[in-house]
């Protein structure tokens, strides 16, 4: 090639010799290799490989495009990232299960056909690009990314063809996500499925959207809430390869993402956790789960586990209380036994779970079991199929073991010498003492009993660890220490005492309350504790055992993991000076009155379906704890004096919380179950409105004037505006149409609760009837201060 000379009389020729030395400066070398940012990308840009270090921004530089390395080396992924994030967030990959190499390209061909192909050179190579494209027959085609984050080309976009992850003002309705695993998948936006035909959730309605302010739509207008719903920040939907569905929230702070929503607590109950044979345990204190095999079972490959000792044609049954498989067939039994003959006259039952509820609930398990997990929540027992010659017990005890409350005694006679002739005469005096011996023997035991019957000493003489008739666990000192590591766990403090949070040695976590200035002797505090674990219903807290021992009066609850309610509705005044207590999520009007109607029905049962007539005395919202799926049950009831339905005593020393007490309390006025259901008013209404009853709600009324039950009746039946007392985070979300009915019967039910005269006020059952909507609800008359208004 000849060389340029300086001499050519064109004016251009110097430039470009000093761009061409420019160009092969070591320093602008390596500037080359500086990431190249696109706007958009077209035919005259293609083809776009993966070594050209180019992406695609969207118009605020939220979102990028482009090929990013997979985890296999010289292999490339297709996808959209968050870009100012530190940390590549991948939303969107064109072939996640496709790989490419650096040969590959993107195209836009003349005909305007986009193509991803694995290699440059090969125009019959398979195009990776997602089938669902539409071919755009115009030469001026474009590919560009949206602020939204949706990859547009012609008609088609990425949001029509999500991956595993959902954007903010993504259409979720109609479409279809898969783990990056490829195990889980979440099809027609309502059911999560394993392995494409196993279902193990479904919404109830189809979910439409996630919004930028953490809220999750569904077709018939429910939302879910993120816990921390109304901040815009960056979010995403994303299902984990766990198989559940999570919300996430970039923090700014932490740089980090948080988990805000996920549509599945129990971790267990995703089918896939575990192996075939194989039993989940969830840890609710860590959120963590462990495969654990089954006794006659070891551990093999993965997270399944494999019989020990084969089943031959002699079997055996272990008890697994607390444990679910999934699947089987559903029977209809008389009793126990007539569900343990079908599975053993079936060859291939590996066992069956039963129910103790009278309802003859029975399953076969067949052939495999499946999906395996334990929890508290489960009122079943699987009765576990082995050999004979299985060694193994059952270390999954609980239920059935508290119905074992029998005390065998064993009495044996040595045998007479070989060499002694017995005879008729040493027979019958033989008889007659050991007859005289068992008589005398019951007579005593009998006697004790009766004077001493104190269940401590009982439980230490005799062995026994269960009280008759299937009564609570007693547990020793010791065994509590150790359960609450020295009781340094606290987690909530009452009128009744210091509560805090332990773990059995069965795994189950437990609420401890040590129970402070109680009267009576023991036998008085056992009675008391017998009646209390009496009482069952879904929606009061269970008591599963009590500790007397050296002056200590303990109870042992079930540990109900999302705290009272003030702490979700007076979560402001709460958070006041407690900067690392997390903020709860904001319950919406389906969740309130789910609530509402389960208090009032544990209350109904406390005063009309109990043997004995129990009056709670002290109802408020840090007495009524919620559960997972935000169930409402009702805490320390009981522990006020008790009375028989018989009578209707004055009850002189006063009781409750001030600010939820009825007016009889300051009056020598006979206490009748009205009492609870004054309370109950109150609560109800700070459940609508969101803030405290005897806090100063309108500022245009002097608070020497203010009383929160007249001003409610005023803004309801004079001023005909309910909104003004609903609650005002969650004003926005009350739909007239939808929600009307629901809270119009909530505040009208509590405004007939709070009554001043307790004859005018319903029982508790009405008040669930109420609620539910089965009687009608007139107007009435205005709650005025303890009988000083008008006269009624």
């Amino acid at each position: 090639m000849p060389k340029p000379t300086m001499s050519c009389p064109s004016p251009p020729f110097p430039l470009l010799f000093l761009l061409f030395l420019l160009l092969n400066h070591p320093l602008f070398s390596s500037a080359q290799k500086s990431t190249k940012i696109l706007t958009i990308f077209n035919s005259t840009l293609s083809p776009w490989t993966p070594t050209q270090n180019q992406i695609l921004l969207s118009p605020n530089s939220t979102f990028a495009a482009g090929f990013l390395p997979s985890n296999s080396t010289n292999s490339y992924v297709f996808s959209i990232w968050y870009y100012e994030i530190p940390n590549k967030t991948i939303v969107w990959s064109a072939n996640p299960n496709s790989p490419v190499n650096s040969s590959a390209s993107l195209s836009i061909s003349t005909s305007g056909e986009l193509k991803l192909s694995p290699q440059t050179r090969v125009s019959s190579a398979p195009n990776l690009w997602p089938k669902s494209i539409l071919v755009v027959r115009n030469t001026s085609a474009l590919l560009f990314l949206q602020e939204s984050g949706n990859l547009v080309y012609g008609n088609w976009g990425s949001f029509l063809n999500p991956t595993d992850t959902y954007l903010p003002n993504q259409n979720i309705n109609g479409t279809n996500a898969t783990s990056s695993n490829g195990k889980f998948q979440f099809l027609g936006s309502r059911t999560l499925f394993y392995n494409g035909n196993d279902s193990y959730f479904a919404f109830q309605n189809s979910l439409q959207r996630l919004e930028d302010t953490g809220l999750v739509t569904q077709s018939s207008g429910n939302p879910f809430y993120s816990s921390d719903f109304g901040d815009l920040k960056l979010r995403r939907l994303k299902l984990e390869d766990d198989g559940n569905l999570q919300v996430y929230s970039f923090d700014p702070v932490l740089k980090q993402w948080t988990v805000v929503w996920q549509a599945i607590y129990q971790l267990c109950t995703i089918h896939g956790t575990c192996g075939t044979n194989s039993i989940c345990m969830y840890d609710a204190s860590t959120t963590k789960t462990s495969c654990v095999c089954p006794p006659g079972f070891k551990k093999i490959s993965g997270e399944s586990c494999e019989r020990k000792v084969p089943l031959l044609s002699k079997t055996k049954f272990l008890p697994l209380d607390y444990v679910n498989f999934t699947g089987g067939v559903d029977l209809k039994v008389l009793n126990f036994s007539s569900c343990q003959k079908q599975c053993l006259d079936t060859e291939n039952c590996l066992g069956f779970m039963f129910k103790y509820d009278g309802t003859g609930y029975c399953v076969l398990q067949l052939d495999k079991l499946l999906y395996g997990f334990w929890s508290p929540g489960n009122e079943v027992v699987t009765y576990l199929r082995v050999d004979n010659e299985e060694k193994d017990v059952s270390n999954f005890t609980g239920m059935t073991s508290l119905m074992e409350t029998s005390c065998p005694v064993s009495i044996s006679l040595p045998f007479p010498p070989e060499e002694s002739k017995a005879t008729t005469r040493n027979i019958v005096i033989i008889s007659t003492i050991f007859a005289a011996e068992l008589i005398s023997g019951v007579f005593f035991f009998w006697a004790f009993l009766k004077k001493y019957i104190k269940y401590r000493d009982m439980a230490r003489t005799f062995g026994l660890e269960v009280m008759p008739a299937i009564g609570p666990k007693r547990f020793s000192f010791s065994e509590i220490k150790t359960a609450t590591n020295n009781f340094i766990d606290k987690i909530g403090k009452g009128g009744f005492g210091d509560v805090y949070k332990g773990k059995l040695n069965d795994g189950r976590v437990v609420a401890v309350k040590c129970l402070k200035n109680v009267t009576g002797g023991d036998a008085e505090f056992w009675a008391e504790v017998t009646i209390i674990a009496r009482m069952h219903h879904l929606n009061l807290v269970r008591l599963w055992g009590f500790c007397a021992e050296k002056g200590k009066r303990i109870l042992v609850y079930e540990y109900v993991p999302n705290g009272s309610l003030d702490e979700f509705l007076f979560q402001k005044a709460a958070r006041i000076g407690s900067p690392d207590r997390p903020q709860k999520p904001i319950l919406d009007w389906n969740i309130r009155y789910r609530i509402a109607l389960g208090m009032a029905r544990a209350i109904a049962y406390l005063h009309e379906e109990c043997l004995e007539w129990v009056l709670h005395c002290d109802i408020k919202p840090e007495n009524i704890l919620l559960g997972d799926d935000f169930c409402p049950k009702v805490s320390d009831f009981g522990l006020a004096k008790l009375k028989k339905k018989e009578e209707v005593m004055t009850i002189s020393r006063f009781r409750g919380t001030p600010g939820y007490v009825a007016p009889e309390w300051t009056k020598a006025d006979p206490i009748t179950p009205k009492a609870d259901v004054y309370s109950f008013g109150l609560v109800l209404l700070e459940i609508v409105s969101g803030s405290r009853n005897f806090e100063h709600y309108d500022s245009k009324v002097d608070s020497d004037q203010y009383y929160f039950p007249a001003w409610a009746f005023d803004k309801v039946f004079k001023e005909m505006n309910i909104d003004d007392i609903l609650d005002p985070r969650i004003k926005q979300s009350y739909d007239s149409r939808a929600h009307f009915d629901m809270v119009n019967r909530m505040v009208k039910t509590a405004l007939w609760c709070i009554q001043d005269r307790p004859d005018a006020r319903p029982s508790m059952g009405k008040v669930a009837k109420m609620l539910e909507g089965t009687v009608e609800i007139i107007e009435p008359k205005k709650p005025t201060i303890f009988f000083l208004g008008e006269e009624q």
